[in-house]
């Protein structure tokens, strides 16, 4: 009796793990894979935004003559930007900044203080045009106020491009389409066939000068140094494989 019970048990175990075994296999067989791909969108434009700055000081010991004397410098540097082709509301000065101009004064090599030399006033403007060429070519030029007794401090124009949302949106469409390519191309080198897409997570959007060896960064690279530019983005996707 005690050997037919175990009997009976070892064909129920055999039966449950035939059953399991069984099971696991069609799951398996049933299964779907899923394939991930990157895609890339690029695109190759020209900035039609400039913005440049530079700026202009006088010091005086006499504070009210050295405002005289600024003012006088805002005068004839706007008449020569306006008489190059810059428009008056594209010409933007900013607040004055003050500040006391000294020198260190020794004695026989030993440090007796500071000389007041004047005050020091410094005034900064602004270009924002969308004459791209024209202001690039007067920011290169400045230096001609120099004949007029002027020292204009010059910074590197920036280069911007305002419709950059649009192209954007653009480059999404094309990275999202080089990446259903690739998937669709290792499904058929597979044997198989390419699902529903599972979920599309956008990568980051890099601005780079063109024909230049800039790298990308994990933030993002935003170049405003060159005026022709390269936008990329990525687009990762995932599909079920069938």
């Amino acid at each position: 009796m005690k050997k037919n019970g175990s009997a009976i048990i070892f064909a129920i175990a055999i039966i449950v793990s035939s059953y399991l075994l069984g099971d696991a296999i069609i799951n398996r067989n049933n299964g779907k894979g899923n394939i991930s791909v990157t895609g890339l969108g690029e695109a190759n434009f020209t900035s039609d935004l400039i913005v440049w700055e530079g700026s202009f000081s006088n010091t005086n010991r006499n504070l009210q003559q050295a405002y005289k004397d600024l003012e006088r410098d805002k005068k004839i540097i706007s008449e020569y930007l306006i008489s190059k082709g810059i428009k008056g509301d594209e010409l933007v000065f900013k607040a004055v900044q003050s500040s006391r101009k000294t020198e260190a004064k020794y004695d026989n090599g030993k440090y007796v203080g500071q000389e007041f030399l004047g005050h020091t006033l410094t005034q900064s403007l602004q270009i924002d045009s969308k004459n791209v060429i024209e202001v690039e070519k007067i920011s290169r030029e400045i230096t001609e106020l120099l004949n007029k007794g002027i020292q204009f401090f010059s910074s590197p124009p920036r280069y911007y491009y305002t419709k950059l949302e649009d192209l954007k949106v653009e480059m999404i469409s094309k990275a999202t389409a080089d990446a259903r390519a690739r998937a669709e191309k290792i499904a058929e080198n597979s044997g198989g066939k390419l699902g529903d897409l599972i979920s599309a997570k956008m990568g980051i959007f890099q601005i780079t000068g063109q024909n230049s060896n800039e790298s990308y960064s994990w933030g993002g690279a935003f170049n405003t140094s060159s005026k022709e530019k390269t936008a990329s983005i990525t687009m990762k996707l995932d599909y079920l494989a069938e």
